[in-house]
C-alpha cells in the first residue's frame, strides 16, 4: 500500500469494518447481557457506525474523483513462501456502489427503528443488518474473486438469518430454509468456477485474471467445453443472487422476513450480485454459450417475472416478482456489454424500488395485513405514504422524467439496430411493469375504505422521514445523472425512442387503470381467464415442477441411500459381529485345557493361511 495516498484512502479497509462493528456493538443485547435499558442502544450504535461508513465513503470518492483510481491492497497472511493479501479496488463505480450500500442501509436502519418499534429482539435485528452491511460493503470493493466469493457466501448466510428472523413461525422457518438452499446451488457451482480459475489462470486478483483471459482468447487453450463451462459456472452464483430464473424463487419465499431488510435485499443485494457479474464479465465473454445463456436468462426472468407479478395477491411479492424482472433487463445490458447504462438500471431501480417497499412496510406497520383483497382506500388516511409509493413506483417505470426513462431510453436506443428484439423485451417490460404498479395503487390508496383500513393512520415520522427524504432523491436523480461527465442528456437518443419508452409507460398505466378489481370476486369466473390467473399466481407452477422433478429426486435417492444404509451396510456390519459372536460361543465349547490341541488349532491356521497365500500368488 502506498504511503503517498490519502490517509482517508489507506483506512478504506475500515469501511466494511463499519459495518461488522455494528453487528459486535449490538451483541451485549441481542444476547440479552445487557438488560436494564432495551434493546435501542444497539440499533443507535449501529446508525453511528454506518453513519462514519456513509461518510468515509464521501471523503473517499472525492479524493478518488481528484487523483483517479486506485488499488490498496493489505498483507493479511504470510508464512514461508505463502503470501496473502486483501486487495481494494477503488475506482468511481466501485465507490458509488459503496455509497449506495451505506446511505440505503443507513436510511433503511432508520425505518426500521419505526417499523420494528415494538420488538422485543430489536438488537439481533440490528446486529444482522450490521452484518449484512459489512458483507455488501466488501463485495463492491474487492480486487480478489476469492475474497468476492467468500464476502457473497457470508452475503447468503445474512439473508438466510434476516429471512428466518421471526424464527418461531413455522412458514418462516421453511421460507428462510428454501432460500438458503437456492442459493446454495448458485453458490457451488460459481465455487467451481472460481477453483477452475485458480487453477488456471494462477491468481485471483481480477486485473490478473483479465489478463488471463486477453491472452487466452484465440488460442482455444480451455476448448470449447472447457470454456463454456467455466462460463457457465461463474454466471451461476450472480444468477441466485439476482434471482434470476431459474433460482428466482427464493425472493419471493424471502419476503416473509421484516420489511427493512426486504427493502435491502430488493434494492442492494441484488445490485452486489450484478457488480459481481459485471466484474466477471470479460472471462465470462470468452464463452459464447454463456453470453447466450445469460440473454435468455435476463429475457425469460424479465417477461416472466413481470407476468407473474401480475397475478400475486400478496402485497410484498407483487414487487418482489417486479424485482426479479427489472434485474434480468440488467443482465441483458450486462451481457450485450453495455455495463455503464446496467449501472445505471441498477441505482435508478434501486432507489426507487426502496422506496416502492417503504410505502409497502408503512401500509403493512398500520393496517398488519398485506393482502390486496382486504385493502383499499387508504389514499386519504395516509397521504405521505400515498406520495412515496407513487414516486416510487414512477421511478421504477419508464416515465418521463424520472430515473428509469433516461435508462431505459438509453437501452432501446443502443438496441435498435444491433438487437430489436431486446428493445422490444425492455419496452414490454416497462408496459407490464406501469400495469402492475397502477393496479396495486388502485387496490391499496382508492376506493372505499375497507374494514382493516377505515382507521389507519399515518406512519410515525421514525417511517415517514426516511421516506420523503427517498422521494426528493428519487425526484432529483435524473439532474444528479446528467452531472455525471460518463453519462449523456437527453439528446443522447432520438425523439422516436423517447416516445417510444414513454408511451409503452403510459399505456402499461391505462392498463392497470382498466383492469377491473374486485376483492369478492378476485378469481374470475370465465374458466379461460381463472386458467391464466391460477397459471401466472403460481408462478408458471414452476415451484410444482421443482418438488415433483428436482425435490422428488433428490427425495428419493436420500430415501434410497437411508434403505442402502440401513439394509446393506449396517446389515453387513451387523452379520460380521453376529458370525464373530456365533464363532465364539461355539469355540468356547471346545475349550480342553490340553496344549497339544491348542498347539495344532495354530498349526492347522497357519497351513491354511500359508496355502491361500500361495494359491493367490498363482502357485
Amino acid at each position: 500500500m502506498s504511503a503517498a495516498l490519502p490517509l482517508p484512502l489507506q483506512l478504506i479497509w475500515l469501511i466494511p469494518l463499519y459495518g461488522f462493528s455494528g453487528m459486535l456493538l449490538s451483541l451485549p443485547w441481542a444476547t440479552g447481557w445487557i438488560k436494564r435499558n432495551g434493546p435501542r442502544p444497539a440499533a443507535y450504535l449501529n446508525l453511528l457506525v454506518t453513519l462514519l461508513a456513509v461518510i468515509h465513503g464521501s471523503v473517499v470518492i472525492s479524493s478518488v474523483y481528484e487523483i483517479g483510481p486506485q488499488h490498496v491492497d493489505l498483507a493479511w497472511f504470510q508464512a514461508a513462501d505463502l503470501d496473502l493479501r486483501i486487495g481494494f479496488d477503488l475506482s468511481l463505480t466501485n465507490l458509488a456502489a459503496l455509497e449506495f450500500v451505506a446511505t440505503m442501509s443507513l436510511i433503511c436502519q432508520v425505518y426500521a427503528l419505526g417499523y420494528l418499534d415494538k420488538e422485543w429482539s430489536l438488537a439481533r435485528f440490528y446486529a444482522l443488518i450490521g452484518f449484512f452491511e459489512g458483507a455488501m460493503s466488501g463485495v463492491v470493493l474487492s480486487s480478489n474473486l476469492f475474497m468476492s466469493y467468500f464476502l457473497l457466501e457470508m452475503l447468503t448466510l445474512s439473508t438466510y438469518l434476516l429471512v428466518g428472523f421471526w424464527y418461531a413461525q413455522p412458514l418462516v422457518v421453511t421460507a428462510a430454509r428454501d432460500a438458503f438452499l437456492t442459493k446454495r446451488v448458485g453458490d457451488v457451482l460459481l465455487l467451481m468456477g472460481v477453483v477452475a480459475l485458480s487453477a488456471f489462470a494462477g491468481s485471483m486478483e481480477f486485473t490478473d485474471l483479465y489478463d488471463w483471459a486477453g491472452n487466452l482468447k484465440g488460442t482455444g487453450a480451455l476448448g470449447p467445453v472447457g470454456i463454456s463451462l467455466l462460463g457457465l459456472g461463474l454466471i451461476a452464483g450472480p444468477m441466485g443472487k439476482c434471482a434470476q430464473f431459474p433460482m428466482h424463487l427464493w425472493l419471493d419465499e424471502a419476503m416473509e422476513g421484516p420489511n427493512p431488510a426486504s427493502i435491502l435485499r430488493n434494492s442492494v443485494v441484488v445490485t452486489c450480485g450484478a457488480i459481481v457479474l459485471m466484474k466477471l464479465m470479460p472471462i465470462v465473454r470468452l464463452s459464447p454459450v454463456a453470453t447466450d445463456v445469460l440473454l435468455a436468462v435476463g429475457a425469460i426472468s424479465a417477461i416472466g417475472g413481470a407476468l407473474v407479478s401480475l397475478a400475486q395477491v400478496d402485497l410484498k411479492r407483487a414487487f418482489s416478482y417486479s424485482t426479479t424482472s427489472y434485474l434480468g433487463l440488467v443482465f441483458i445490458a450486462i451481457a450485450l456489454q453495455l455495463p455503464g447504462i446496467a449501472l445505471l438500471l441498477l441505482f435508478a431501480h434501486g432507489l426507487a424500488r426502496a422506496l416502492q417497499f417503504m410505502g409497502v412496510g408503512s401500509i403493512i406497520a398500520t393496517t398488519n395485513c398485506q393482502d390486496l383483497t382486504e385493502l383499499g382506500g387508504i389514499g386519504t388516511r395516509m397521504p405521505a405514504t400515498s406520495l412515496a409509493f407513487i414516486i416510487g413506483s414512477a421511478g421504477v417505470v419508464g416515465l418521463l422524467p424520472l430515473g428509469s426513462f433516461w435508462c431505459y431510453g438509453l437501452m432501446v436506443n443502443s438496441l435498435q439496430d444491433s438487437a430489436p428484439g431486446f428493445a422490444v423485451v425492455f419496452l414490454l417490460t416497462n408496459l407490464l411493469t406501469a400495469t402492475n404498479s397502477t393496479r396495486v395503487y388502485r387496490s391499496l390508496f382508492l376506493g372505499q375504505p375497507l374494514p382493516k383500513t377505515k382507521r389507519a393512520p399515518e406512519v410515525n415520522w421514525l417511517m415517514a422521514l426516511p421516506m420523503v427524504s427517498l422521494s426528493v432523491i428519487v425526484l432529483l436523480l435524473p439532474a444528479m445523472m446528467q452531472r455525471i461527465d460518463p453519462v449523456p442528456g437527453i439528446a443522447s437518443f432520438s425523439i422516436p425512442v423517447g416516445v417510444a419508452v414513454s408511451v409503452s409507460g403510459l399505456i402499461g398505466v391505462v392498463i392497470g387503470a382498466l383492469i377491473p378489481l374486485d376483492q369478492f370476486w378476485s378469481r374470475s369466473t370465465t374458466p379461460w381467464v381463472r386458467t391464466l390467473q391460477d397459471l401466472l399466481a403460481y408462478d408458471f407452477y414452476t415451484p410444482e415442477i421443482y418438488n415433483r422433478t428436482v425435490v422428488s429426486l433428490v427425495a428419493n435417492l436420500a430415501q434410497f441411500t437411508r434403505w442402502f444404509d440401513l439394509n446393506v451396510v449396517k446389515g453387513m456390519a451387523d452379520g460380521v459381529g453376529r458370525l464373530s459372536m456365533a464363532t465364539a460361543n461355539g469355540l468356547k465349547l471346545s475349550v480342553s485345557g490340553q496344549m497339544q490341541s491348542y498347539v495344532l488349532t495354530v498349526l492347522v491356521a497357519i497351513v491354511l493361511l500359508l496355502g491361500v497365500l500361495q494359491i493367490g500368488r498363482g502357485g
